[in-house]
């Protein structure tokens, strides 16, 4: 399947994983991040203890980095370069502890979005007003102690 054929690039619901471990979240992403490319923004929804960093992890892993990813709660924003392209750039982002849309501007938030970079947003929520359209939006529901609904859904194009 190319990058063109891939299921991230239709609008609408595009899948919908039941995972039933940090494990399978974790694989989850994994396989998320097969159809990613430069530019990439994904927005990821979901309460607290949902899964929203393991995923992220997964994802990070299926980039090929290998450094442990650790969430930005408080730094809001890692850097981690890709192994097999040190010009792409993977930001994760974590945007509970920002007031509004205005601090994630102030702190040049609007320029990584706009980035050539791979970008994974969690409480992408709070800055919904400034996330592009076409996003990949995820969702990520607690169905049970350690059972999670993934939603994966794109607006447009």
């Amino acid at each position: 399947m190319t990058q063109a054929d891939s299921p991230i690039n239709k609008p609408g619901v595009i899948s919908q994983f039941i995972s039933s471990s940090p494990g399978e979240t974790f694989a989850v992403g994994k396989e998320i991040a097969v159809y990613l490319s430069p530019g990439t923004v994904i927005a990821l929804s979901g309460t607290l203890g949902s899964g929203k960093t393991q995923l992220t992890k997964g994802i990070a892993s299926g980039l090929g980095i290998t450094e442990n990813l650790t969430s930005p709660t408080y730094t809001i924003i890692n850097e981690y370069g890709l192994t097999e392209n040190k010009e792409i750039v993977f930001y994760h982002i974590d945007v509970y502890r920002l007031e509004n849309e205005k601090d994630f501007e102030d702190i040049g938030g609007d320029e990584i979005l706009n980035s050539n970079g791979i970008c994974v947003i969690e409480w992408s929520e709070r800055i919904s007003k400034l996330l592009p359209d076409d996003c990949i939006r995820i969702s990520i529901e607690i169905t049970g102690d350690s059972s999670r609904m993934i939603k994966v859904s794109r607006k447009k194009l």
